[in-house]
């Protein structure tokens, strides 16, 4: 039997794209919010003995990550077989270690609240740092997509002698990974980050690479100071406008805007957060990810 598919209020695109790759159905979640703030979510399927797939950004994760777990405490209520998530952008990963007493390990609390509400989850290239795998906090199967192979055809398919450039030394493997699959050169840019928005980064001699196009790549862009800099770096030692490609369209109030105002050739990003950015779809790796989900969870 087909898997059906619900997804949250802003992953409308994201979960139509998923549904032709997977080949399934796709059902209506109702969400109401009461005046008090709390959420009544209703499932306008019959989801008995079917896979449930919750298709879910978890970019604003606060609002969403209670609706998403009544939504499948109701399909495992309802009689699912099986409830599997989504999230091609998965939150709560920064925190993972106390930093400072009294603190919260959110990544490790945020992991136990999806463990025990689902039986798999797929999602997107992850911002682990001190984890190497999502298994070390995870209960569940989990399936990573890496973006690294579809930013690479992008970037073949659309990019006249491109020059790939990081934002700073701890993107060194990623880009590598992404310039030995287009078969460019590469460098990265030396970034000193003095607070959330205050950030410096120089670029290194590109004086062999002036005929080509410089692309800045970076896994998640939120106050997008990073790219600021980078786009000004990259003009003051004479490269073309650069074009900027992220991989999770965060974009803190404003900072699109201030990205679009360096006046870069274009920006993009992949569709794991719903953003006006969106070009390189995740959605087909994802629902291989499910299927893969699927068949290991199978009883």
């Amino acid at each position: 039997m087909k898997p059906i598919v619900f997804h949250l209020p802003g992953d409308e695109t994201f979960a139509d794209r998923l549904v032709r790759a997977l080949q399934s159905e796709r059902a209506s979640l109702a969400l109401h919010r009461f005046p008090d703030g709390e959420s009544l979510v209703r499932l306008d399927a019959d989801v008995t003995g079917r896979t449930v797939v919750l298709a879910c950004s978890l970019a604003r994760p606060d609002e969403k990550t209670l609706p998403l777990l009544f939504a499948a405490d109701a399909a495992r209520d309802l009689g699912a077989a099986k409830v599997l998530l989504a999230a091609p952008y998965l939150a709560y990963l920064r925190q993972d270690r106390r930093f400072h007493a009294g603190e919260a390990v959110t990544s490790r609390s945020y992991a136990a609240l999806l463990s025990s509400a689902f039986d798999g989850l797929a999602t997107a290239d992850p911002h682990l740092h001190r984890y190497h795998a999502l298994d070390e906090i995870y209960r569940i199967p989990t399936r990573t997509v890496h973006t690294a192979p579809l930013i690479a055809r992008w970037i073949s398919a659309q990019v006249e002698r491109p020059l790939l450039i990081g934002p700073d030394s701890e993107s060194e493997q990623w880009v590598a990974e992404v310039a030995a699959r287009a078969n460019v050169p590469w460098t990265v840019l030396q970034k000193i980050r003095r607070g959330d928005r205050d950030v410096e980064v120089s670029l290194p001699d590109v004086s062999a690479w002036r005929d080509r196009q410089p692309v800045l790549i970076d896994d998640i862009v939120s106050s997008a100071r990073t790219m600021v800099q980078a786009v000004a770096s990259v003009r003051r030692v004479g490269l073309p406008a650069p074009l900027c490609i992220g991989v999770h369209a965060l974009f803190a109030p404003g900072a699109y805007e201030e990205l679009l105002a360096t006046r870069p050739a274009r920006v993009l990003t992949c569709d794991t957060v719903p953003h006006a950015s969106n070009e390189i779809s995740v959605a087909e790796p994802m629902a291989r990810a499910v299927t893969e989900l699927m068949e290991e969870t199978a009883s």
